[in-house]
């Protein structure tokens, strides 16, 4: 509550009158800041009836602390002007000075001086008039006097732009007595106490109303993360188009089955350090299905199945190398492996998690991130069961309006893009599809990277570091965070296509 005093004085300005008192009034006679008068108000309204205020709202112009400067000392252009003496004045030298820069530009503007740049001695300034007239100061000083209203519109805007000036909205009230009006403060009780009950005084004592619209005192308790949000709903959206889950509680697997099973050569620029966290205690794996790996090994070296391979010499060493999984496309050639140990069956298989590239940090990169991972194995499976099982995806995202268009990929042949159209902002998501037959014949993987790029948050998160990794975002906002549909106009969400054999 504001001030006894206050409160007080203001509710004898109020009954000297006949009507009503404006707010920005009673600051003026009290010699008080405006604010504190608004506090004052809502301290009586607080009250009950003893006074009635009805906010209004009124726009005008102010000067910034730029504005105020000037309006006191002069502008820049004319600081700069009164520099230079009739002989003139390096160019140089005038830069040094505090209005050098701006003054120098503006007076030049105005015509006020010239620049000699054949002078002997180097670029110097001279004045090309006797006297000026500092109209910007001028008009500063009439805004300051209350006077902005024989300022034109333009000139306002051209003060605003060269942020001397900015316009302010006040909220004021009009303040009228009310039907209890009283100028004697009588506070009001908002507790009955036993002491009360016991003496009886209650009895003349005035209560505060109850307010049974009030908010309550939020209780404290955890909240979800949005990104976590976001992982069950990809997850509830996989089960319910009959996904199993993939187990991806190892984030340390070997090179063998990171890259290896995957046919990326042992040369490949992504197994360099600079983009993998290799790991040094324990450094090497040592166990492997051996028939697998031979088979793997003969693949890179000499070809099979239908691709020529690399024509390399395959080392065990750089497949025993441990790291943190750069992809979770390594649980899904463990998963596909063990599907061909056994009679087979259709699957579907998903799975959502991290993986880490050795990146340098900034706001739009982590060394960590999340991988959406698919996997469908069937008989007769086409590119076309690839876009249909896309097109159901989104669809549950509410992402409807898919284009399928083709595209170049390196590993990939036919390789194609999904965009999608969707009213708001532009988010890209990085994602791709792969139709990978050198693991299986029967084998569709889609794999959509990065699902903190697919999810909306709260306005005022500008950086993904502020939602995902260890990085803790406000916990405000994860309380209120809503997470919404991808609110794209054109989003490439997939890269997709079958890979190229050699």
């Amino acid at each position: 509550m504001a001030d006894t005093g206050l409160l007080e004085a203001l509710l004898r300005l109020l009954e000297k009158v006949d009507g009503g008192i404006e707010s920005q009034d009673v600051a003026a006679d009290l010699g008080v800041d405006h604010q504190l008068i608004v506090g004052a108000v809502k301290s009586l309204q607080a009250l009950g009836e003893v006074i009635s205020a009805e906010q209004k709202s009124s726009k005008h112009w102010e000067l910034t602390g730029e504005g105020c400067e000037i309006a006191e000392q002069g502008s820049h252009e004319s600081r700069v002007f009164n520099a230079i003496p009739d002989k003139g004045l390096p160019q140089n030298e005038l830069m040094k000075m505090p209005s050098g820069k701006v003054g120098f530009s503006k007076a030049m503007s105005n015509k006020w001086i010239r620049l000699d740049k054949a002078h002997e001695g180097g670029p110097r300034v001279f004045k090309t008039v006797e006297t000026i007239e500092d109209t910007v100061r001028d008009k500063l000083q009439l805004v300051q006097k209350g006077l902005s209203a024989k300022l034109k519109d333009k000139e306002k805007n051209e003060l605003k732009k060269r942020k001397l000036l900015s316009e302010v909205t006040v909220k004021s009230y009009r303040i009228t007595k009310g039907s209890s009006f009283s100028t004697t403060i009588n506070k009001q009780e908002t507790e009955l106490t036993p002491e009360m009950i016991a003496s009886g005084s209650w009895k003349e004592k005035k209560f505060k109303p109850y307010n049974f619209e009030a908010m309550g005192v939020a209780p404290d308790c955890g909240h979800l993360h949005p990104l976590m949000k976001v992982r069950t709903q990809f997850r509830q959206i996989f089960l319910e188009m009959g996904f199993t889950e993939m187990p991806t509680n190892n984030f340390i697997e070997s090179s063998f089955w990171n890259f290896d099973s995957l046919f990326q050569p042992q040369q490949h620029p992504a197994r360099d350090q600079h983009d993998t966290f290799f790991i040094s205690d324990p450094a090497l794996a040592h166990e492997f299905p051996q028939d697998y790996l031979e088979r793997v090994k003969q693949v890179h070296s000499e070809g099979g199945y239908g691709s020529q391979g690399y024509k390399y010499d395959w080392k065990i060493e750089e497949a025993q190398k441990n790291l943190l999984r750069t992809h979770t496309t390594a649980v899904s050639a463990r998963m596909l492996y063990k599907l061909a140990q056994q009679k087979f069956t259709p699957v579907k298989y998903f799975s959502i998690d991290r993986v880490f590239r050795n990146e340098s940090l900034d706001a739009t990169h982590l060394a960590e991130f999340h991988q959406i991972e698919g996997v469908v194995a069937d008989y007769g499976l086409t590119l076309g069961n690839l876009m249909g099982i896309l097109h159901q995806f989104f669809t549950k995202l509410g992402i409807t309006k898919l284009r399928f268009k083709p595209a170049y990929n390196p590993y990939t042949e036919p390789s194609m893009e999904v965009f999608s159209y969707h009213e708001g902002k532009s988010l890209r998501t990085k994602s791709y599809v792969y139709v990978i037959l050198s693991l299986s014949r029967l084998t569709l993987s889609i794999s959509p990277e990065y699902i903190s790029k697919t999810a909306h948050f709260p306005p005022g998160l500008n950086h993904w570091t502020e939602v995902d990794g260890f990085l803790s975002p406000r916990l405000q906002e994860v309380d209120n965070a809503a997470v919404g549909r991808v609110p794209s106009p054109l989003i490439r969400l997939i890269k997709s296509g079958i890979p190229r054999t050699r």
